[in-house]
């Protein structure tokens, strides 16, 4: 029994990988390559990207509940490859993170815009945002912070 749940297991993941992680004709890249232990792990450790910003937290401040707010983070990949994001997503709906689909050279700057929606929302909010890349480890949080007033 537990034989075949594993057996089944592994066939849908493989699937899912097949079907999810085709290139785009748009010139994106291959997000296989993201979050790939083989890729980073094989490397060595001066030639992988490194996704290095110029701040990982952003508090707004008070603002009024139903309001919304963003902010962009700026990076720069001080890397020596390619930086790929293949995902970026928030700790809950209400905060939602733009990124980068493209590959960011080593030297270039970039920027991940995260918007935040208070809507629903009173007091301290602490939301962070989780960004997925090619870089070890491959995964980067960086955290926003708002203080919803009701009025």
């Amino acid at each position: 029994m537990k034989t075949n749940i594993f057996f089944l297991a592994s066939i849908f993941f493989g699937l899912t990988l097949l079907f999810s992680c085709k290139s785009d004709s748009d010139g994106q890249f291959d997000s296989s390559l993201v979050n790939n232990p083989a890729s980073a792990e094989g490397s060595e450790a001066g030639s992988l990207p490194v996704m290095t910003f110029s701040e990982e937290s952003h508090d707004f401040g008070d603002m009024r509940q139903g309001e919304k707010v963003s902010h962009r983070f700026t990076f720069t990949n001080t890397g020596k490859s390619d930086l790929i994001i293949g995902n970026a997503r928030g700790s809950c709906g209400c905060t939602v993170p733009a990124y980068p689909k493209k590959p960011i050279a080593p030297g270039e700057k970039s920027e991940i815009e995260v918007s935040f929606n208070s809507s629903g929302k009173h007091g301290l909010q602490t939301k962070t945002i989780s960004i997925v890349t090619n870089c070890k480890p491959s995964t980067k949080i960086i955290t926003i912070k708002a203080n919803v007033l009701i009025e």
